[in-house]
C-alpha cells in the first residue's frame, strides 16, 4: 500500500512526464486510458493526486461539503445563518425595494408582497431577519427561500402568465389567483342576472338571481340599463374576483346583434362598477372583474354539440344530490340553498333556472381548471 501512494506520488510531480510506459498521455487515436489509471488509485483515494483529468474521493468529497445558504431549519435563528454583510443586504432591500423591485425576489408576489410593504409601512424598517417573520403569510421556511433568494439571485425567467387554459381575461399572475379565498361568477339573461358564490374549498356560499325588468326594452336607454345593473352590484356579497361570463355569440350573426349588444352593455357596467376605482394603472394590484369565457365551460363539462351549448340543469340536479350522497362531493351546497332549488331544475318547468346554473357551474370550472393546471395548488 506505501509503495502504491509512493509511486503514483511521484508520478504526480511529472518525474515520469514524457516517458514510454502505463503513464504515458495516449496518442492520436489510441484508446484513451482512463478507466485503467483511475483504478490505479482505487487503493489510495485519500490522497490528492489527479487521476486522468478528475479529483480524487477525497477532493469530491470536501468539494461538495462547501458552504451553502441558510436551511430552511426552524431551529437556528434567521440571524445566525447569515453573515452581518448577508444580513444588510437583506434588510436594506426588504426596507427599501419598491413594489416592482420585490416583485421580482422568488416567494415574493401577491398577498406577501403587500403583507412585506404595509407591515413597514406601520411599524417602521425590519431591524432583524427574524423580526420578517411577523410579516403574515411568511413564516420562518418562507423568509428563509427569499432571503437565500436576495443574497443569491436566480438568473430572471421570463414571468408566466397564466390564463386558465387561456380562458380568462384580462391576464392574471397565477399566484393571484391562487390565493383567492372566494369568488362570485355571475352570468347575464335576457331580463335576469344570477350570481355564485363559491370558495376555495367549494363551498356554495349564495346563489341567487335577480329579474333585471328594464333589459331589452325599448331604446336600450342607458339610465334604465343602469338602475337595474347597480341593483344587483348592490346585492353581491364581497369576493375576491367576479367572474362575469363572455357570451359566445358572433357579430357575424346579424339577427342576435339585440342581443349581443344587450350582453356588452350589461357587462360594461358590471366591470364597471365592481372594479376599484382607486387602483393605480401600475400597480402591483390584479384587476379585480375578469371575464371567463361560456365554451371553455361548456367543453368543461361536456355540453357542447358543435358551437351551440346545451342546458345544464341536468347536470345541476347531479351535483346537488352527489352533494348529500357522497362523502367527498364535486362541490357543496348548504341544506338551504338544496331545500330552496331542489324543484327548480326539473325537465316539465318552463324556466328552469339557465342563468343559476351557469353562474355555478363557471364557477366550479374556474377552481377545478385552476387546481388542474397548477402543481402546487390545493383547494
Amino acid at each position: 500500500m506505501w509503495f502504491a501512494r509512493r509511486f503514483l506520488s511521484v508520478v504526480a510531480r511529472g518525474q515520469y512526464a514524457g516517458r514510454s510506459g502505463l503513464f504515458r498521455r495516449p496518442q492520436h487515436c489510441s484508446l484513451p486510458e482512463l478507466e485503467l489509471r483511475y483504478l490505479q488509485c482505487t487503493c489510495c483515494w485519500r490522497s490528492r493526486v489527479p487521476v486522468a483529468g478528475f479529483e480524487t474521493l477525497n477532493t469530491t468529497i470536501s468539494s461538495s461539503s462547501s458552504s451553502e445558504p441558510c436551511k430552511d431549519d426552524s431551529s437556528s435563528t434567521l440571524d445566525a445563518c447569515y453573515t452581518p454583510e448577508q444580513r444588510h443586504a437583506i434588510l436594506q432591500l426588504l426596507n427599501t425595494a419598491s413594489p416592482t423591485e420585490l416583485s421580482g425576489v422568488k416567494f415574493l408576489r401577491g398577498r406577501r408582497l403587500l403583507n412585506i410593504v404595509e407591515y413597514r409601512d406601520k411599524n417602521g424598517p425590519f431591524k432583524t431577519l427574524e423580526s420578517v417573520v411577523n410579516v403574515p403569510r411568511l413564516k420562518h421556511r418562507s423568509a428563509v427561500v427569499v432571503f437565500n433568494s436576495i443574497i443569491n439571485p436566480i438568473k430572471k425567467e421570463k414571468k408566466v402568465r397564466f390564463q386558465l387554459v387561456k380562458f380568462i381575461k384580462p391576464e392574471v399572475d397565477r399566484s393571484w389567483l391562487e390565493e383567492a379565498n372566494t369568488i362570485v361568477s355571475l352570468v347575464c339573461g335576457t331580463n335576469k342576472i344570477a350570481w355564485a358564490h363559491v370558495d376555495r374549498e367549494m363551498k356554495v356560499l349564495d346563489w341567487q338571481e335577480m329579474a333585471c325588468p328594464n333589459f331589452l326594452k325599448g331604446l336600450y336607454l342607458a339610465s334604465p340599463y343602469l338602475n337595474d345593473v347597480s341593483a344587483v352590484v348592490s346585492h353581491l356579497p364581497s369576493a375576491d374576483f367576479y367572474i362575469i361570463e363572455k357570451s359566445s355569440i358572433s357579430v357575424q350573426n346579424t339577427g342576435l346583434f339585440p342581443v349581443m349588444a344587450h350582453m356588452r352593455t350589461v357587462e360594461a357596467m358590471l366591470f364597471a362598477l365592481l372594479e376599484p376605482r382607486n387602483c393605480l394603472p401600475n400597480s402591483n394590484i390584479p384587476p379585480r372583474v375578469l371575464n371567463m369565457m361560456r365554451t371553455a365551460v361548456g367543453r368543461h363539462f361536456g355540453l357542447m354539440v358543435g358551437e351551440f351549448r346545451t342546458s345544464s340543469a341536468q347536470l345541476i340536479k347531479q351535483l346537488m344530490t352527489e352533494s348529500v350522497t357522497k362523502k367527498i362531493p364535486r362541490i357543496n351546497f348548504t341544506g338551504e340553498l338544496l331545500i330552496k332549488y331542489r324543484d327548480n331544475f326539473q325537465m316539465d318547468v318552463r324556466n328552469r333556472g339557465e342563468e343559476l346554473c351557469d353562474a355555478l357551474l363557471q364557477a366550479l370550472a374556474f377552481y377545478e381548471l385552476l387546481r388542474e393546471s397548477s402543481n402546487g395548488f390545493q383547494p
